[in-house]
């Protein structure tokens, strides 16, 4: 099970970070997903199951920052930079193996939804 949370509401160029708590097993690749309104679900980051491999997506790339700490089971999104095309609700999930195909990510939390104002 995938919890996440740190969502909310904020003006363009602020930051927020977004948690995503697993129970059970954390040996698993993990990554963040977005939907925004009228759009389909992208791949935003992704993180190893070490936490020594990151990858982003080109539009959050330099502005987000994917981390983890196992130890907690918990896996963050820091956002920085933040603009009005950010906003979407945000899915954390888990794979087996290091990939962006939502296909493959098995798990999924139930989302929490960001809002950047301009």
């Amino acid at each position: 099970q995938l919890v996440e949370s740190g969502g909310g509401l904020v003006q363009a160029g602020g930051s927020l970070r977004l948690s995503c708590v697993a129970s059970g097993r954390t040996f698993y690749h993990m990554g963040w997903f977005r939907q925004a309104p009228g759009k389909e679900r992208e791949f935003v980051a992704r993180i190893d199951w070490s936490g020594g491999v990151t990858y982003y997506a080109d539009s959050v790339k330099g502005r987000f920052t994917i981390s983890r700490v196992n130890a907690k089971n918990t896996m963050y999104l820091q956002m920085n930079s933040l603009k009005p095309e950010d906003t979407a609700v945000y899915y954390c999930a888990t794979a087996r193996v290091a990939t962006t195909l939502q296909a493959d990510f098995g798990s999924w939390g139930q989302g929490t939804q960001v809002t950047v104002s301009s």
